[in-house]
């Protein structure tokens, strides 16, 4: 699970999914600088450890819906919940980096 929220493509991908249900083409439009290739490992991997669901409809071409698993839901809200934790606490974070540098300049 580290691997996943390590990878900076997880985290965008978590959060566009966390507005709902998303096909391939808008998940890569959404997602800037994602290319083809790494929104498809991005979303097979998070399909693999059960975080996404996948749906392909029989159309021609093919469409595919991904959208986020209860415990997919879960870990995004994980993920906003750190973000949050990270803007409240980003004065304070400055503040000890810059204590840290004046003692060990």
């Amino acid at each position: 699970m580290l691997d996943r929220l390590g990878d900076r493509w997880t985290v965008l991908v978590l959060v566009e999914l966390s507005k709902g249900t998303r096909r391939f083409r808008e998940l890569e439009r959404a997602i800037p600088g994602i290319s083809q290739r790494m929104l498809t490992l991005t979303t097979k991997r998070l399909c693999r450890d059960g975080l996404v669901e996948r749906t392909v409809y029989p159309t021609i071409p093919p469409q595919t819906d991904y959208r986020l698993t209860p415990m997919g839901k879960s870990l995004a809200d994980m993920v906003f919940a750190l973000a949050d934790w990270s803007r409240d606490h980003k004065d304070a974070v400055a503040a000890a980096r810059s204590r840290w540098d004046r003692e060990h300049a």
